[in-house]
């Protein structure tokens, strides 16, 4: 039974906990006329009862009185009277007990909610195994040394000690020309207002090629160049942008 379900019998109020916090809340019964200890005798009274402790139970029934006491004992101490300041009016403490439920209630549902998620991998849970009867009284140089023997281990960190081999680089093609280069290139091209790039490229290696494909998305970012293509794999015509075109015309 959970702690709100708890049924009470006292001077001013006979119900379940859960309506008494219900009422204090909304200010329906005023809090100093109810006595907190014959709260927590009658919860003592069912813990006997039952014969057992149930700790989410019993922590979630010392989180609400905990919270009414606090609340009790701000509207106890008169203000005119009070030498300190108080950090909460009564109003404000009825909200912070209100928050603390709710929050209360929310890591409970988080709470059952990993218990359920631990259940649920009961069978796929690691479990150390003990080691196997043979081994028990073994003696430690009778035991199994590895799955590897002593000599390969040391020859494979010998093999980590020795210096690599050089690495051939002699199959990387050295870049002989630069996209400054092919940007000239391709701007004494546009100065007949258009091309073909297969003409840019003609009798080029692949890596002029693609410095060239450099070249031209540089043109295009400055705004001197822009290209068109009809369909994949077809001719692709680079012509000069129109402002680049009219400044051509005025030099």
């Amino acid at each position: 039974m959970r702690a709100a379900d708890l049924e009470l019998d006292l001077d001013v109020f006979t119900g379940p906990f859960d309506l008494l916090l219900t009422l204090v809340l909304r200010e329906e019964l005023d809090l100093l006329e109810v006595d907190l200890a014959d709260v927590v005798l009658t919860y003592l009274d069912h813990l006997e009862g039952r014969g057992e402790l149930d700790l989410e139970v019993t922590t979630e029934f010392l989180v609400l009185i905990a919270a009414l006491l606090e609340l009790k004992s701000r509207l106890m101490l008169p203000r005119e009277e009070v030498d300190f300041d108080l950090e909460l009016e009564p109003g404000e403490a009825a909200e912070e007990l209100l928050a603390r439920l709710l929050e209360a209630h929310r890591f409970r549902g988080a709470a059952s909610f990993l218990a359920d998620r631990l259940a649920d991998e009961e069978g796929h849970r690691f479990r150390s195994a003990p080691l196997p009867p043979w081994l028990r009284r073994a003696r430690t140089d009778e035991a199994p040394t590895g799955v590897y023997a002593p000599a390969l281990l040391g020859a494979a960190l010998g093999g980590l000690l020795r210096m690599p081999a050089p690495i051939d680089l002699h199959h990387v093609t050295d870049v002989k020309v630069t996209v400054s280069e092919r940007v000239a290139h391709l701007r004494a091209l546009l100065r007949r207002g258009s091309f073909d790039f297969d003409e840019a490229v003609a009798r080029a290696d692949r890596t002029t090629v693609a410095v060239t494909l450099f070249a031209l998305l540089e043109l295009y970012k400055r705004g001197e160049a822009t290209w068109t293509q009809d369909e994949p794999f077809a001719a692709i015509t680079v012509r000069a942008s129109a402002s680049a075109a009219s400044e051509a015309a005025r030099a």
